[in-house]
């Protein structure tokens, strides 16, 4: 061999190694298969934006996400049974936490960090012959409300009968899945319900004089989490970063294009209508923010504190144990581009690694 060949074969295999070892490499290993979880609505559908865009791929996943779920109860029951190893989730996780079921909430899927009332997806819709009426939250009265119990829409009803000095015995509340309620409505077999998007939307276009007695409010601060069993997290933490890199590209994504991403939400969410997409996706970027603030632990700890103290739950935990945080402060450290549209956090709610929330 001579001396010229034996150096052209050296340079090739030099030049090989860097190829193999460019960060852009990475992208050619094999992907981390991850099994998810959402519910049909509309402030979950950055979940299937990243799939359907690509973001997971861009980050070197291999995402599978289950059918949709109606309530959070049934996303959760997904996860213990191991057919999900991540969830989206909110108030549903109380209850499962309470039941000991060993969760940690590592992001939001919908929330705000930038400030505490966060309800823009919530509403409450009315029967128009119902005697409940716009904006006269004592009209609801007597009156037979549905809501799913442990979920978002049975906390935000809650806290409108607060907020309009009645209480829980001052109404019949009856347990109701999201998609029943506008046929529940529509049959006159409640006169209201609390829901999230579409739904409310959905009821006010196909239930004849159907009242939006009120949207949003800052009424309560919206709780919904990406959810996983602790001993996954300990044991996938590096996934578990590019997964909410994943996510928080396709919020941000959703953000500037609504009506693109109303679109994705018609192919995911069976039976919804584009124009309800549309319409559901002007409320849903208001509070689509992954990051965690201390916020969001005090979302969680009012959530609780709220559901305890009118008798639904009979104990409550250290939302500190429940939070792992440090994995979208990473992502929020490492890639601030991702969210350079959203409201800055102000510096009072602001946390660092090991952060502990104090009541």
């Amino acid at each position: 061999m001579t001396k010229r060949v034996a150096m052209m074969i050296m340079i090739k295999a030099l030049l090989l190694c860097m190829i193999l070892n460019a960060p852009g490499m990475a992208l050619a290993q094999t992907p981390v298969k991850v099994k998810s979880g959402m519910v049909s609505a509309i402030d979950q559908i950055g979940l299937s934006i990243a799939l359907d865009r690509g973001f997971f791929e861009k980050w070197g996943l291999d995402v599978n996400i289950a059918r949709p779920y109606a309530p959070g109860v049934d996303a959760l029951n997904a996860l213990q049974a191991g057919e999900c190893d991540i969830v989206q989730v909110g108030v549903p996780m109380i209850g499962a936490v309470l039941r000991g079921m060993d969760l940690l909430a590592l992001g939001n899927y919908s929330g705000n960090a930038a400030k505490l009332g966060s309800d823009t997806t919530m509403a409450l819709i009315a029967n128009g012959g119902s005697g409940i009426f716009k904006g006269d939250l004592k009209s609801l009265k007597g009156k037979k409300i549905a809501a799913s119990f442990g979920t978002i829409n049975h906390l935000y009803v809650l806290a409108l009968l607060e907020k309009g000095g009645l209480t829980p015995n001052d109404v019949t509340l009856v347990n109701t899945p999201p998609p029943d309620m506008t046929v529940a409505l529509l049959s006159k077999g409640i006169d209201a319900f609390s829901g999230w998007d579409p739904w409310p939307i959905v009821a006010l276009k196909d239930v004849p004089g159907a009242v939006e007695v009120i949207r949003g409010g800052e009424v309560i601060s919206y709780i919904g989490f990406n959810v996983a069993l602790r001993p996954w997290v300990e044991k996938n933490g590096q996934t578990i970063e590019k997964f909410l890199a994943a996510v928080s590209e396709a919020d941000q994504w959703m953000r500037t294009n609504p009506k693109l991403a109303a679109q994705v939400a018609v192919r995911w969410i069976p039976g919804l209508k584009t124009e309800v997409a549309e319409a559901a996706m002007q409320f849903n970027i208001m509070q689509a923010d992954r990051r965690l603030s201390a916020n969001n632990y005090r979302a969680l700890w009012s959530a609780e504190e709220r559901l305890n103290r009118l008798g639904f739950l009979k104990s409550t935990f250290d939302v500190n144990k429940h939070i792992e945080s440090k994995h979208i402060l990473k992502v929020m450290k490492d890639h601030p581009k991702l969210f350079a549209d959203l409201p800055p956090i102000p510096a009072g709610v602001a946390i660092g690694p090991g952060f502990m929330f104090k009541p």
